[in-house]
This record gives structure tokens, C-alpha cells and sequence, in this order.
């Protein structure tokens, strides 16, 4: 093979346009991917382009999707390892090419050994400004949020990174829609108030206010994933939270007993199947709660409680939540929108969302913003 000798090496310091998507610390040597649909993006003119990843994992190795003009064109694993992998070659070398290296994966709380970074680039091109979108969004949620189940087939099962995407899903959709900039906080599982299973840890809103507190071990600790972050640094015109499904799972399974104090926790139903009162009023007050935290930390942001891809149940509470806060805070830009519910004809993997229920809800959901942000 004939190597192409005009090649370059650049630390990411030294990439003059490099726009780096999703929540960091900051830090570019190197740059730690933490969150789903997080990303690097570049305008290149050359015909060559690599990239310098080094990814780590005890169970869950990270994926990433490379998008050129917009488009997925390759999905990969990463093994684990320091590599470069090329991203084109062959392209003219005059044209400007517009390039997104997204990581594919939610954050792996489940293994503390997981991380994905970009230590460098490497081309024979030159590096061009990249045009900034009008408008910031940020979408919180669950797996829905994180992409499980969008890629694969209706009869996969396993728990495994294959399974979940970043660009077959409602988040990327909705934001290319309204030519915006995105971010994704999300995790398989939590809710707003516990996870699908009554451990209350499994709450996105306890972390919300760290890098990605959700990750655990010392490899992520060294990395920054529990340093505060600076909400100044990306201030999103619209917060999405689709939150809720896991609170209602959590209703139907079975009690969770902490290992550490031996403490049980269960969102109880009362005889007839419905809801226990003081269970779903704690759910409600946690949606409060989180509503007042977000506000904090986005004081002009739109909030829209977005629910309802994997049934509706929760709906009232939310409704009644969302009431509360308005009425005891008079803040006019909170508002809900029910998404469309998944169908036999729309669902994925893992009897999860499939791409197409994704598509079905980021027109409603664009649609709805787009009345918002004008």
C-alpha cells in the first residue's frame, strides 16, 4: 500500500477549528468523550483524515459512528487500545469535507473501567472554521434518550453497546431538524426519582450538575467525570427531559434492598393495581425538584417535559408536577408534550424504541420546539 507522505500529526491543541460536542472538562490532551452523541467536528480540506482514539473497558467497549456532509458512513467497535483509525481517504484533496466523529454509547455506569478518548488527528489537509448553529438544545432521558434498541433487530435481547445508538435516534434527529447544537445526559434504567428497579441512586437528577457524576471507579474520577460543571460554558435554548418511564417501571418490579444499609425500597401499587398515593407523590416531588434544579442552572432556557415513546402512565403525575412548579414559581417556560407512543411497526431491539419510532417523535418534538425558538 502506498503511503501518503504529505500526512500531518496534530495534538488537539493544535487543530485551530476543532468543535467539540457534548459535555467535557475542558481538557484536550486528551479530549474524554463521556456522553452519548458527544463528538468532535471538523471541516477538512485534504484527501485524508485519521484519528487517534484510545478506548478502555472491563465489559462495554465504547462504539463510535463517523458522519461525513451530514451523513453516517461508518459504525465501529473499539477494541481496546491506543490506534488511529482512518476516517476517509482517497477524497479530493480541494473539496471541504464536514466530519463528526461521534461516540455511539450511553456512559457505561455499570463499568467503572469504560472510557473513550481522542488524543490526536492526523491529515494531509487543512482545518477550516466550522460554522455554528443557531441554536443549543439538550436532551435528558433513559435509554430511550441513550438509543437502545434504535439499531438491530426486533428479536436481539442482550444488554450489549451494539445495540444502541446515537444517530438512529430522536436526539440527533431533532436537533438536525432544527439545524442545532445538541447535547445528551441519559442512562439505561434511571428515572427521575429511581431507577426501574426502586434503587434510588439510579436518579439522573443528583448528577445533573456534574461533568458525568454518573460514572463511577478511579479511572473516570482521574478523568473529571465528577468535577462540577460550568453551566456558562453552553447555555442550551431548550432543556428536553424525557424522564419517567423507569419511575413507572418501577412500580411493577420488585423491591430493591440497599447492600450497604440493608434499606428496601419499592414504589408500591395498592390492591386494585393503581399507583400508591405517597409512592407517586414522591415522584412528583422529585419531578418538582428536578424542574427547580434545571431553572437554576438554565435561567432562560424553555423546559419541555417530553413523555410517552414506551406508554404513558406516568402522564398525570407529571402533569400535576409540572402544575405545582408553575403555579408555585409562576416561571412561564415550562410546558409537557406527549410523544408518540412505540408500535409494533416502530419498535427496535430489545422491545425498545426502533429507528423509525425515533423519526415518528422528532417530527412531533421539532415541530413543537421549532413554535418555541421561532
Amino acid at each position: 500500500m502506498k503511503t501518503n507522505e504529505q500526512l500531518q500529526v496534530y495534538s488537539l491543541p493544535e487543530v485551530e477549528h476543532l468543535k467539540v460536542h457534548g459535555r467535557t472538562t475542558g481538557q484536550l490532551l486528551p479530549l474524554t468523550l463521556f456522553w452519548t452523541g458527544s463528538a468532535v467536528e471538523l471541516n477538512v480540506q485534504g484527501s485524508e483524515l485519521w484519528v487517534e482514539v484510545e478506548s478502555q473497558y472491563d465489559m462495554y467497549e465504547s462504539w463510535i459512528s463517523i458522519l461525513i456532509n451530514g451523513v453516517p458512513v461508518s459504525r465501529q467497535m473499539l477494541m481496546a487500545g491506543r490506534y488511529w483509525v482512518c476516517v476517509f481517504r482517497g477524497m479530493n484533496a480541494d473539496v471541504v469535507k464536514n466530519v463528526r466523529i461521534v461516540k455511539d454509547v450511553q456512559a457505561m455506569s455499570g463499568d467503572p473501567g469504560c472510557a473513550l478518548q481522542i488524543h490526536a488527528l492526523k491529515s494531509d489537509g487543512a482545518f477550516l472554521p466550522v460554522q455554528e448553529k443557531p441554536y443549543k438544545i439538550e436532551f435528558i432521558g433513559d435509554s430511550i434518550t441513550s438509543g437502545e434498541g434504535a439499531i438491530g433487530a426486533k428479536a436481539e435481547e442482550d444488554w450489549i453497546p451494539m445495540w444502541f445508538s446515537a444517530i438512529h435516534n430522536y436526539t440527533f434527529m431533532t436537533a438536525e431538524a432544527l439545524n442545532a447544537e445538541y447535547r445528551v445526559i441519559s442512562q439505561s434504567g434511571w428515572g427521575v426519582l429511581t431507577s426501574w428497579d426502586n434503587n434510588p441512586k439510579g436518579n439522573i437528577p443528583e448528577y445533573y450538575e456534574q461533568v458525568c457524576g454518573l460514572l463511577t471507579g478511579e479511572r473516570n474520577e482521574a478523568l473529571g467525570a465528577g468535577d462540577q460543571h460550568y453551566f456558562g460554558s453552553w447555555r442550551p435554548d431548550v432543556v428536553v427531559v424525557n424522564l419517567g418511564s423507569n419511575d413507572g417501571g418501577a412500580f411493577q418490579s420488585p423491591e430493591w434492598k440497599d447492600p450497604d444499609t440493608g434499606k428496601v425500597y419499592k414504589q408500591r401499587l395498592n390492591e386494585d393495581g393503581t399507583y400508591h398515593e405517597e409512592d407517586l407523590a414522591a415522584f412528583e416531588k422529585a419531578v418538582e425538584r428536578f424542574l427547580f434544579k434545571l431553572r437554576k442552572n438554565n435561567p432562560d432556557a424553555q423546559l419541555v417535559w417530553a413523555y410517552g415513546m414506551l406508554g404513558f402512565p406516568m402522564m398525570p403525575a407529571i402533569y400535576r408536577a409540572v402544575d405545582a412548579y408553575t403555579k408555585g414559581t409562576g416561571d412561564r417556560k415550562v410546558s409537557i408534550i406527549q410523544l408518540p407512543d412505540t408500535t409494533e411497526e416502530t419498535v427496535g431491539a430489545r422491545t425498545h424504541p426502533g429507528e423509525l419510532s425515533h423519526r415518528r417523535t422528532a417530527e412531533v418534538l421539532a415541530e413543537y420546539v421549532r413554535g418555541m425558538i421561532g
